[in-house]
């Protein structure tokens, strides 16, 4: 159940710099913290101008609203909360952010119906849930990156395990906390 709340995010960087949007209380919500966010879009600045970007998991918006504040083309944001992704809505409805595609519904569904390869991906799904093999295999499936692409995964650290298509060549990784942070490489198959 969602509930009122004063949760807040803060785009770090581009157009919206120091912009402040909200975000509901929504269990298992827990946007990707400002130090983080930072590091992610140090590795993907040189990629996001002109980016088709999907994020996976949107939750508050954190990734996908700063990648359309450093250029991204065009960010489909995918949530199943519909608190969360009404409030998606409304954030893009303030920022004005006409290239924000919002969908509500299961990650894994709405992956399945994707046809068109993204430049940029962010899985960041709930932790302990196991949704990410799944995303994975249904990203090949679905032929939604191409030579080029990148794919960032972020996961709790505990996570060692995870089958990695051969063609995703692992470009940078970092802990932060209890998480880990992956940016991998789409290379040629």
């Amino acid at each position: 159940m969602a509930k009122a709340s004063g949760n807040r995010l803060r785009i770090i960087g581009g157009q919206w710099r120091s912009r402040m949007l909200p975000f509901p209380d929504v269990e298992g919500l827990r946007p990707t913290t400002d130090r983080v966010r930072e590091t992610v879009f140090n590795w993907l600045q040189p990629y996001l101008p002109g980016a088709r970007v999907l994020d996976v998991f949107a939750g508050s918006g954190a990734l996908g609203f700063e990648a359309l504040s450093r250029e991204a083309e065009q960010v489909t944001f995918f949530e199943k909360h519909p608190t969360a992704a009404k409030q998606l809505q409304d954030n893009a409805k303030t920022l004005q952010a006409n290239n924000a595609r919002i969908q509500q519904g299961d990650a894994l569904s709405l992956l399945a119906m994707e046809t068109a390869p993204f430049h940029i991906i962010f899985l960041d799904p709930p932790f302990k849930k196991d949704l990410l093999p799944n995303c994975i295999e249904l990203i090949e499936q679905h032929s939604l990156t191409q030579t080029g692409s990148w794919v960032y995964i972020e996961s709790e650290q505990e996570l060692t395990q995870l089958a990695i298509p051969h063609h995703w060549r692992l470009h940078r990784e970092k802990k932060a906390g209890q998480v880990k942070l992956r940016l991998f490489e789409v290379m040629d198959r």
